[in-house]
């Protein structure tokens, strides 16, 4: 088996059409999507329309579920301007998106966490805003009870593998769309890709063992940061710009 990883496209359709034609060049036989979608000051509508009709196995993230389970007045400076560019249709289609899933019954596929959309698995913030990896232990914790030997993650935006003493193999394939952004939670911090492409993976099984191929694709990244600019991001605009907040 052999498919392509994709998250955090974060409403960068640009970005989204590069990765998909990328993808298509592959020759994979599979797609599977693992959300954050639409949020972000660039085109909401546009990204919605191109996942909807890919053929691909999606979850739901927490900026996807920040656009269908609270008004526009308690959503961010995200999800506010995605939601002004979506019609009822899509977010019904966002309502039937699990959060969790498992594909072709050997993958875990998830968000952020198994238990939670928001917390980073591979990735943990100290309390000075330094981010580093998390401890092997504390990984392999959050990974108690899943047999599948593959587990796919995203939300931290960062490309990572990591395998597991039992020898399952956790990866994020990077984000599509977003390659720096500033957080508050759990601490105020930055995570920048140092790269302004648009990142996905490639995962496949051979001699016994799944194995991650990180995919760096170039797109018209400069077009998405106009955008972000004109929109009232300029930190975004620098991210998509250089791949670093600047």
């Amino acid at each position: 088996m052999r498919f392509a990883a994709i998250a955090d496209v974060h409403g960068n359709y640009l970005a989204l059409e590069a990765v998909v034609a990328d993808i298509r060049a592959q020759g994979v036989d599979g797609i599977v999507n693992l959300g954050d979608m639409a949020s972000g000051p660039l085109d909401a509508r546009r990204t919605m329309d191109a996942l909807m009709a890919l053929d691909a196995v999606h979850v739901l993230g927490n900026h996807d579920r920040y656009l269908i389970d609270r008004v526009p007045e308690k959503m961010g400076s995200w999800d506010r301007p995605a939601h002004a560019q979506l019609d009822a249709a899509h977010l019904d289609w966002l309502r039937a998106v699990p959060a969790v899933r498992i594909f072709r019954d050997q993958v875990f596929l998830c968000h952020a966490t198994p238990d939670s959309d928001e917390t980073y698995w591979l990735e943990t913030v100290l309390s000075d805003g330094t981010v580093r990896m998390s401890s092997l232990e504390a990984i392999e914790d959050a990974a108690k009870g899943i047999v599948q030997r593959l587990i796919l993650c995203g939300h931290s935006h960062i490309a990572r593998g990591v395998r597991l003493r039992d020898g399952r193999l956790i990866v994020n394939p990077g984000s599509v769309g977003s390659p720096g952004y500033r957080d508050t939670r759990p601490f105020p911090h930055v995570m920048e890709a140092g790269s302004p492409d648009a990142r996905y993976a490639i995962l496949e099984y051979a001699d016994g063992a799944w194995r991650a191929t990180f995919r760096h694709v170039p797109y018209d990244h400069d077009a998405m940061a106009t955008l972000a600019r004109q929109n009232g991001q300029p930190e975004l605009a620098s991210a998509l710009a250089t791949g670093w907040i600047r």
